[in-house]
């Protein structure tokens, strides 16, 4: 049976962040997105990543939006 992908995207300004996971990775994934956020040199900052990681936990919550 085939694994399931999970699509995440924040489209900031010019520039755009694709994520792609599946169910095994939500915590790696949650860990990069803080990891992103605390590097100056990317521009997500806190509050993209609480939004990002808050949909990446609670994918049906953020699919009734």
């Amino acid at each position: 049976m085939p694994r399931e992908l999970n699509v995440l995207a924040l489209f900031k300004g010019d520039e755009k962040f694709l994520f792609v996971y599946d169910d095994d990775s939500r915590d790696a994934l949650v860990d990069d997105i803080r990891h992103q956020a605390a590097d100056p040199a990317v521009a997500i900052s806190w509050f993209d990543a609480a939004v990002l990681t808050e949909r990446v936990r609670n994918p049906t919550v953020a699919a009734e939006l």
